[in-house]
């Protein structure tokens, strides 16, 4: 697999390359997919994927499990090399340049132990090449606003689950890439504080748009966060339905998620999961 993580010299090198994730476009492009198709050896895992996710646009995927959700973001992502079909973000089908506009969050937090919090979201720039302090500026800009102020010295065993994930999506987006493809991101929190998480999510998306792919299992996290759900089948995956929402990031959950409308929708969102999981 490919990873995006090479850390570039510091020393003769212009660092004026490298901005600050303010000063760099939101959207820029969005995500297309045709007759995608993916096996690993004999194993088929994606069967004629076609999905259009629009410039600034969040697209939820849902699936049982081993249909093959995370490999499409890391098809997606440029990290691995589809079988056959088309994979195109912001009309570049190259790997390389795929994986150049796009920030992969992966389920696990991944933040290094031994690096402070401020340390961690600001390691997407490290990696880019910018110096530790500019960083170290930038990312910290954006703590308070994530909710994470006061917090910038603690390690990462100091956070509770919920803020290890705030500082897993800040390094994501202080990367400042267009497309963020995002894989379970809160798979591992509590019942309520996944509810916190996603309120937080929607208001983050509102006041800094980007174009998302979401992989969830929840049904109930893609229909509040996402714009649009594609329901996948058993593997071999395909897309079995795709549903719009009712409402869109709303700033009341709770409200949103018990309006009449929303019920409706995730109850045919599940009847098209568990049609897909019976491979009918």
């Amino acid at each position: 697999m490919r990873q995006d993580t090479s850390m570039k010299p510091e020393s003769g090198q212009s660092q004026t390359a490298v901005t600050s994730p303010a000063a760099l476009p939101s959207i820029e492009g969005g995500v297309s997919l045709t007759a995608l198709r993916h096996s690993f050896g004999e194993l088929q895992t994606l069967a004629g994927i076609d999905l259009e996710v629009p410039a600034g646009s969040v697209v939820g995927l849902v699936g049982p499990s081993g249909c093959g959700k995370s490999t499409l973001l890391e098809l997606i992502c440029g990290l691995r090399e589809q079988t056959g079909g088309r994979v195109a973000v912001a009309g570049r089908e190259d790997a390389v340049e795929r994986l150049a506009r796009c920030a992969f969050m992966p389920q696990r937090d991944l933040l290094l132990p031994w690096y402070s919090a401020l340390d961690n979201a600001a390691l997407a720039l490290r990696n880019q090449g910018l110096r530790r302090e500019p960083a170290r500026l930038a990312a910290g800009d954006l703590f308070a606003r994530f909710g994470l102020g006061g917090f910038e010295a603690a390690r990462p065993s100091e956070l509770s689950g919920g803020m290890r994930q705030r500082v897993a999506f800040l390094r994501t987006l202080v990367a400042g890439k267009p497309v963020l493809a995002l894989d379970e991101p809160f798979a591992a929190l509590d019942a309520i504080t996944r509810g916190q998480m996603q309120e937080w999510l929607a208001a983050a998306l509102r006041t800094d748009p980007r174009t998302v792919v979401l992989v969830t299992h929840d049904v109930e996290e893609a229909l509040y966060l996402c714009d649009r759900v594609a329901v996948l089948s058993a593997r071999p995956a395909r897309i079995v339905a795709e549903l719009g929402v009712p409402t869109r990031r709303a700033e009341d959950r709770d409200a949103a998620v018990t309006d009449p409308a929303f019920v409706a929708a995730r109850e045919e969102a599940l009847r098209a999961l568990h049609q897909g999981s019976r491979g009918s």
